[in-house]
């Protein structure tokens, strides 16, 4: 029995390609309540489906896989097995952030975890830059920098957002950052309303940073671009985003690639393709042309009597891939030239020309290829 084909994880989350972190979170949030087992002890189908989006939710909100599954698919992510036997929900790590958030959403509460617990430490949030390359630049990568701005540690207080003293113990919390509430059969926690869940108040704020632990400030960041990136691509450089409040654990930074088109090539995928015209003597007798690269250039043989729309294939002559070796293929397609304008001689010459040629001027039949072309877009 064939395998099922796996579907598209945007479609099963029901987002864009380029929907945003929060999209991505919201839209599983929703389809977790609506599907989670809990709510549905008598529904397979709902089972199903709530480890088709949690799969699906696992990958998009990774930026790295994300970044693989948007370039290979489903094989980028988990070698393209069919069905969801390669996905087992209890290796998902983040099921307690989600479910966090889910209550959060639903309730207006958050789900604590085992007595005492403080609250979990802020990351810093991910930044964002542009980098705009030429397509030699994308083909062949580079070196260079980006202006980012970013939340850093406050240097005058180190981070402490306390102009000396230091923050104190939180006497609504305990120090434990949350306030515990029964909600039904649920025991869960807000986050305290006294601390916004630090566990700590400042009384004395830093002058620089007025308590908020860090400042925005620009920073400059090496980016290394492997060649054969592609317009749209992302690099995620780990670390490189804002520094949490009180210098706990900083964000991501990822670098959006544009990628300028060029004058003669058109790009797909890992392949090149361009048009050279050629005359009809060229064309009929056969020729041989120097074609430009991105790098150098390489000699094609025109055979005689080849026809305007023939499509020549130089392997090896594309785009290197990312995260594979060999390169892709250049597509040449011949064109014939009609020249708009003869001199006399020209004319008298081709009119001798064209006795010698005899042509059924009568409407050819569709190839098949043409139908085919039709059929299948």
């Amino acid at each position: 029995m064939a395998t099922q084909a796996k579907r598209d994880y945007y479609e099963i989350l029901g987002v864009a390609r380029t929907a945003s972190e929060q999209e991505i979170k919201s839209s599983y949030r929703k389809l977790a309540m609506q599907f989670h087992p809990d709510r549905n002890p008598e529904d397979a189908g709902a089972e199903e489906k709530f480890k088709e989006c949690t799969e699906a939710y696992s990958v998009l909100i990774d930026g790295e896989k994300r970044q693989r599954y948007d370039q290979f698919g489903h094989a980028g992510v988990n070698g393209g097995s069919g069905g969801f036997g390669g996905f087992d929900p209890s290796n998902f790590t983040d099921f307690s952030d989600i479910f966090g958030d889910l209550f959060s959403d639903f309730f207006g509460v958050n789900v604590g975890g085992g007595g005492g617990r403080r609250g979990r430490a802020q990351r810093g949030g991910d930044a964002r830059a542009d980098l705009t390359l030429t397509f030699e630049e994308a083909a062949f990568g580079k070196k260079t920098q980006v202006k980012v701005r970013r939340y850093e540690m406050c240097e005058h207080c180190r981070g402490t957002g306390s102009a000396g003293k230091g923050p104190s113990v939180c006497s609504t919390c305990a120090g434990r950052g949350q306030v515990r509430y029964q909600q039904g059969i649920f025991s869960v926690a807000r986050p305290c309303p006294t601390c916004q869940g630090q566990g700590r108040v400042i009384t004395d704020p830093c002058a620089k940073c007025k308590g908020e632990t860090r400042l925005m400030r620009e920073h400059t960041v090496d980016v290394a671009v492997p060649a054969g990136v592609e317009d749209g691509m992302r690099i995620r450089y780990p670390g490189q985003g804002d520094t949490g409040p009180g210098g706990s654990l900083s964000g991501d930074l990822y670098v959006v690639l544009q990628v300028k088109p060029h004058a003669t090539f058109e790009r797909d995928g890992q392949d090149l393709h361009c048009s050279v015209p050629i005359s009809f003597a060229q064309a009929a007798l056969g020729t041989e042309i120097m074609i430009p690269l991105l790098s150098g250039e390489h000699k094609l043989k025109v055979p005689e009597g080849t026809q305007s729309g023939t499509v020549f294939r130089l392997r090896g002559k594309g785009l290197p891939a990312v995260q594979s070796p060999g390169k892709g293929d250049l597509f040449v397609r011949i064109r014939i030239q009609t020249p708009a304008k003869l001199t006399k001689r020209q004319r008298e010459l081709l009119e001798e020309l064209g006795h010698s040629f005899s042509v059924d001027n009568k409407p050819e039949p569709r190839s098949l290829l043409e139908k085919m072309k039709e059929i299948f877009g």
